[in-house]
Protein backbone atom coordinates (compact mmCIF):
# COMPACT_ATOMS: atom_id res chain seq x y z
CA UNK A 1 0.00 0.00 0.00
CA UNK A 2 2.66 2.50 0.67
CA UNK A 3 4.34 1.68 -1.99
CA UNK A 4 1.33 2.23 -4.48
CA UNK A 5 0.81 5.54 -2.56
CA UNK A 6 4.15 6.54 -3.22
CA UNK A 7 4.13 6.09 -6.84
CA UNK A 8 0.84 8.11 -7.23
CA UNK A 9 2.62 10.93 -5.18
CA UNK A 10 5.38 11.20 -7.49
CA UNK A 11 3.06 10.35 -10.55
CA UNK A 12 1.01 13.55 -9.22
CA UNK A 13 4.12 15.73 -8.95
CA UNK A 14 5.37 14.71 -12.50
CA UNK A 15 2.35 15.72 -14.17
CA UNK A 16 1.97 18.63 -11.85
CA UNK A 17 5.54 19.92 -13.36
CA UNK A 18 4.82 18.98 -16.64
CA UNK A 19 1.59 20.60 -17.01
CA UNK A 20 3.11 24.07 -15.47
CA UNK A 21 6.09 23.74 -18.01
CA UNK A 22 3.63 23.38 -20.90
CA UNK A 23 1.65 26.10 -19.57
CA UNK A 24 4.71 28.45 -19.22
CA UNK A 25 5.76 27.63 -22.95
CA UNK A 26 2.34 28.06 -24.23
CA UNK A 27 1.99 31.59 -22.90
CA UNK A 28 5.70 32.50 -23.97
CA UNK A 29 4.68 31.36 -27.19
CA UNK A 30 1.48 32.80 -27.58
CA UNK A 31 1.77 36.12 -25.27
CA UNK A 32 5.50 37.40 -25.75
CA UNK A 33 6.66 40.11 -22.96
CA UNK A 34 6.04 43.51 -24.00
CA UNK A 35 8.72 45.29 -25.57
CA UNK A 36 11.05 47.83 -23.22
CA UNK A 37 13.35 50.88 -23.33
CA UNK A 38 16.08 49.02 -21.94
CA UNK A 39 15.76 45.66 -24.15
CA UNK A 40 15.70 48.00 -27.43
CA UNK A 41 17.72 50.54 -26.49
CA UNK A 42 20.41 48.99 -24.82
CA UNK A 43 23.80 48.83 -26.61
CA UNK A 44 26.05 46.14 -26.79
CA UNK A 45 30.26 47.28 -25.31
CA UNK A 46 31.89 49.31 -28.53
CA UNK A 47 35.21 47.56 -29.83
CA UNK A 48 38.29 48.00 -28.30
CA UNK A 49 41.81 46.77 -28.52
CA UNK A 50 44.31 46.82 -25.47
CA UNK A 51 48.01 45.79 -25.35
CA UNK A 52 47.43 43.05 -23.39
CA UNK A 53 45.04 41.65 -25.81
CA UNK A 54 45.15 37.62 -27.50
CA UNK A 55 47.57 35.39 -25.61
CA UNK A 56 50.91 37.22 -26.64
CA UNK A 57 50.00 40.98 -25.78
CA UNK A 58 51.78 42.29 -23.00
CA UNK A 59 50.89 45.31 -20.70
CA UNK A 60 52.06 48.61 -21.85
CA UNK A 61 53.30 50.54 -18.62
CA UNK A 62 53.52 53.81 -19.96
CA UNK A 63 49.65 53.12 -20.79
CA UNK A 64 48.89 52.15 -17.48
CA UNK A 65 50.72 55.05 -15.91
CA UNK A 66 48.38 57.69 -17.51
CA UNK A 67 45.46 55.42 -16.99
CA UNK A 68 46.63 55.70 -13.00
CA UNK A 69 47.05 59.09 -14.03
CA UNK A 70 43.05 59.16 -14.70
CA UNK A 71 41.99 57.06 -11.49
CA UNK A 72 44.14 59.53 -9.07
CA UNK A 73 42.64 62.52 -10.23
CA UNK A 74 39.04 61.43 -11.72
CA UNK A 75 37.99 58.13 -10.22
CA UNK A 76 39.43 58.26 -6.93
CA UNK A 77 37.37 60.60 -5.75
CA UNK A 78 34.22 58.15 -5.82
CA UNK A 79 35.65 54.60 -6.22
CA UNK A 80 38.30 52.91 -4.09
CA UNK A 81 41.05 50.00 -5.16
CA UNK A 82 40.71 47.98 -2.14
CA UNK A 83 42.73 44.99 -3.70
CA UNK A 84 45.76 47.25 -4.51
CA UNK A 85 48.08 48.54 -2.19
CA UNK A 86 50.59 51.40 -3.30
CA UNK A 87 53.83 49.06 -3.52
CA UNK A 88 51.65 47.01 -6.00
CA UNK A 89 52.48 50.54 -8.32
CA UNK A 90 56.13 49.32 -9.13
CA UNK A 91 55.09 46.98 -11.82
CA UNK A 92 53.88 49.69 -13.84
CA UNK A 93 57.43 50.83 -13.68
CA UNK A 94 57.89 53.61 -10.87
CA UNK A 95 60.36 53.70 -8.74
CA UNK A 96 60.65 53.32 -4.95
CA UNK A 97 61.01 56.71 -4.07
CA UNK A 98 57.89 57.27 -6.58
CA UNK A 99 55.62 54.91 -4.62
CA UNK A 100 56.41 56.41 -1.36
CA UNK A 101 55.30 59.94 -3.29
CA UNK A 102 52.01 58.51 -4.19
CA UNK A 103 51.35 56.90 -1.33
CA UNK A 104 52.08 59.78 0.89
CA UNK A 105 49.58 61.69 -1.38
CA UNK A 106 46.83 60.27 0.25
CA UNK A 107 45.18 59.78 3.86
CA UNK A 108 44.93 56.55 5.18
CA UNK A 109 42.89 55.22 8.49
CA UNK A 110 45.17 55.17 11.35
CA UNK A 111 45.40 55.51 15.24
CA UNK A 112 47.52 58.52 17.33
CA UNK A 113 50.16 56.71 18.92
CA UNK A 114 49.66 58.50 22.19
CA UNK A 115 46.07 58.84 22.75
CA UNK A 116 44.89 55.49 20.96
CA UNK A 117 42.28 57.45 18.71
CA UNK A 118 41.34 56.54 15.26
CA UNK A 119 42.92 59.60 12.76
CA UNK A 120 44.16 60.01 9.40
CA UNK A 121 47.71 59.88 8.12
CA UNK A 122 49.90 59.99 5.02
CA UNK A 123 49.66 56.42 3.05
CA UNK A 124 52.89 54.34 2.90
CA UNK A 125 53.98 51.93 0.30
CA UNK A 126 52.41 48.74 2.41
CA UNK A 127 48.84 50.27 2.55
CA UNK A 128 45.99 50.00 0.13
CA UNK A 129 44.38 52.91 -1.20
CA UNK A 130 41.75 53.95 0.88
CA UNK A 131 38.22 54.24 0.56
CA UNK A 132 36.91 57.78 -0.52
CA UNK A 133 33.93 57.40 2.28
CA UNK A 134 33.77 56.69 5.46
CA UNK A 135 30.23 54.42 5.31
CA UNK A 136 27.96 53.41 2.42
CA UNK A 137 25.76 56.10 4.37
CA UNK A 138 28.59 58.83 3.21
CA UNK A 139 28.49 57.27 -0.25
CA UNK A 140 25.30 57.34 -0.92
CA UNK A 141 24.58 61.33 0.35
CA UNK A 142 27.82 61.94 -1.78
CA UNK A 143 26.35 59.59 -5.32
CA UNK A 144 22.55 60.35 -5.21
CA UNK A 145 21.96 57.39 -3.19
CA UNK A 146 23.80 55.14 -4.87
CA UNK A 147 26.97 53.62 -3.79
CA UNK A 148 30.28 54.20 -6.09
CA UNK A 149 31.49 50.24 -6.71
CA UNK A 150 34.63 49.27 -5.82
CA UNK A 151 37.16 49.51 -9.39
CA UNK A 152 39.69 46.55 -8.43
CA UNK A 153 38.12 43.86 -10.26
CA UNK A 154 35.80 45.80 -12.16
CA UNK A 155 36.69 44.26 -15.27
CA UNK A 156 36.55 41.06 -14.30
CA UNK A 157 33.29 41.30 -12.87
CA UNK A 158 31.79 42.65 -15.81
CA UNK A 159 30.86 40.97 -19.15
CA UNK A 160 33.74 42.13 -21.32
CA UNK A 161 34.91 44.32 -18.38
CA UNK A 162 37.70 46.30 -20.36
CA UNK A 163 35.07 47.34 -23.01
CA UNK A 164 32.24 47.95 -21.19
CA UNK A 165 34.44 50.01 -18.58
CA UNK A 166 35.64 51.93 -21.90
CA UNK A 167 31.93 52.66 -23.28
CA UNK A 168 30.55 53.50 -20.25
CA UNK A 169 33.11 56.03 -19.95
CA UNK A 170 32.53 57.34 -23.59
CA UNK A 171 28.81 56.38 -24.09
CA UNK A 172 27.03 59.79 -21.72
CA UNK A 173 24.76 61.43 -24.33
CA UNK A 174 21.53 62.59 -24.82
CA UNK A 175 18.46 60.71 -24.73
CA UNK A 176 17.36 59.63 -28.09
CA UNK A 177 14.13 61.18 -29.74
CA UNK A 178 12.76 57.98 -30.58
CA UNK A 179 13.39 56.39 -26.95
CA UNK A 180 11.33 59.09 -25.43
CA UNK A 181 8.59 59.09 -28.62
CA UNK A 182 8.29 55.20 -28.58
CA UNK A 183 8.32 55.01 -24.52
CA UNK A 184 7.09 58.70 -22.99
CA UNK A 185 7.39 56.86 -19.41
CA UNK A 186 11.42 56.82 -19.67
CA UNK A 187 12.19 59.96 -19.27
CA UNK A 188 15.38 59.88 -17.23
CA UNK A 189 14.76 60.73 -14.35
CA UNK A 190 16.54 63.90 -12.27
CA UNK A 191 20.06 63.41 -10.90
CA UNK A 192 20.33 60.27 -13.23
CA UNK A 193 22.29 59.84 -16.22
CA UNK A 194 21.49 58.62 -19.71
CA UNK A 195 24.04 55.94 -20.94
CA UNK A 196 22.91 53.28 -23.24
CA UNK A 197 25.80 51.13 -21.98
CA UNK A 198 24.22 50.78 -18.87
CA UNK A 199 21.91 48.29 -17.88
CA UNK A 200 18.63 50.05 -17.62
CA UNK A 201 20.35 53.00 -19.22
CA UNK A 202 20.35 55.76 -16.61
CA UNK A 203 23.07 55.62 -13.91
CA UNK A 204 23.77 58.09 -10.68
CA UNK A 205 27.43 58.85 -11.95
CA UNK A 206 27.89 61.53 -13.62
CA UNK A 207 30.05 62.49 -16.81
CA UNK A 208 33.69 61.88 -14.68
CA UNK A 209 35.48 62.77 -18.19
CA UNK A 210 34.15 65.66 -19.21
CA UNK A 211 36.45 67.26 -22.06
CA UNK A 212 39.86 66.73 -23.48
CA UNK A 213 42.91 67.77 -21.10
CA UNK A 214 41.21 67.49 -18.09
CA UNK A 215 44.35 65.41 -16.80
CA UNK A 216 47.60 66.71 -18.13
CA UNK A 217 49.69 63.61 -19.54
CA UNK A 218 53.66 64.48 -19.59
CA UNK A 219 55.52 64.95 -22.83
CA UNK A 220 55.94 61.75 -25.29
CA UNK A 221 52.12 60.91 -23.82
CA UNK A 222 49.08 61.00 -26.53
CA UNK A 223 47.00 63.73 -26.31
CA UNK A 224 44.42 63.42 -23.29
CA UNK A 225 40.92 63.18 -25.09
CA UNK A 226 38.09 62.14 -23.38
CA UNK A 227 38.56 58.83 -25.74
CA UNK A 228 42.36 58.21 -25.09
CA UNK A 229 41.82 58.58 -21.01
CA UNK A 230 38.91 56.35 -21.08
CA UNK A 231 41.24 53.71 -23.06
CA UNK A 232 44.23 54.25 -21.06
CA UNK A 233 41.92 54.34 -17.11
CA UNK A 234 40.77 50.88 -18.87
CA UNK A 235 44.25 49.54 -19.46
CA UNK A 236 44.60 50.11 -15.75
CA UNK A 237 41.58 48.33 -14.66
CA UNK A 238 43.10 45.24 -16.39
CA UNK A 239 46.04 45.70 -14.73
CA UNK A 240 44.38 45.86 -10.77
CA UNK A 241 42.09 42.97 -12.01
CA UNK A 242 44.87 40.76 -12.77
CA UNK A 243 48.36 42.34 -12.30
CA UNK A 244 50.20 38.90 -12.95
CA UNK A 245 48.66 38.44 -16.52
CA UNK A 246 52.11 38.94 -18.79
CA UNK A 247 52.99 36.12 -16.08
CA UNK A 248 50.57 33.78 -16.47
CA UNK A 249 51.22 34.35 -20.27
CA UNK A 250 54.71 33.43 -19.98
CA UNK A 251 54.26 30.75 -18.13
CA UNK A 252 51.24 29.50 -20.15
CA UNK A 253 53.44 29.43 -23.61
CA UNK A 254 56.61 27.56 -21.91
CA UNK A 255 53.70 24.92 -20.56
CA UNK A 256 52.30 24.68 -23.87
CA UNK A 257 55.44 24.96 -25.78
CA UNK A 258 56.72 22.09 -23.25
CA UNK A 259 53.59 20.05 -24.11
CA UNK A 260 53.78 19.90 -27.56
CA UNK A 261 57.63 19.12 -27.35
CA UNK A 262 57.00 15.94 -25.41
CA UNK A 263 54.18 15.07 -27.61
CA UNK A 264 56.32 14.69 -30.15
CA UNK A 265 59.09 12.57 -28.33
CA UNK A 266 56.12 10.35 -26.94
CA UNK A 267 55.40 9.88 -30.30
CA UNK A 268 58.45 9.29 -31.39
CA UNK A 269 59.58 6.67 -28.74
CA UNK A 270 56.24 4.94 -29.68
CA UNK A 271 57.07 4.82 -32.97
CA UNK A 272 60.79 3.03 -32.58
CA UNK A 273 59.35 0.92 -29.40
CA UNK A 274 56.66 -0.55 -31.55
CA UNK A 275 58.28 -0.41 -35.13
CA UNK A 276 58.90 -3.80 -35.33
CA UNK A 277 55.93 -5.42 -33.00
CA UNK A 278 52.81 -7.02 -35.50
CA UNK A 279 49.09 -6.90 -33.47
Amino acid sequence: MARILSILVGLFFTVALAWSFGLGFYTWATDPAAPTAEHEFHLHPKEVAFASDGAFGKFDKQQLQRGFQVYKEVCSACHSLNHVAFRDLAQLGYSEGQVKAIAAGFQVPGVDPTTGEANLRPGLPTDYFPKPFANDVAARAANNNAVPPDLSLMTKARHEGPAYVYSLLTGFQAQPAELLKKFPDSKTPNGLHYNPYFANLNLAMAPPLTGDGQVEYGPGNPKPTVDQMSKDVSAFLIWTAEPSLDKRKQTGLAVTLFLLFATVLGYMAYRNIWAGKKH
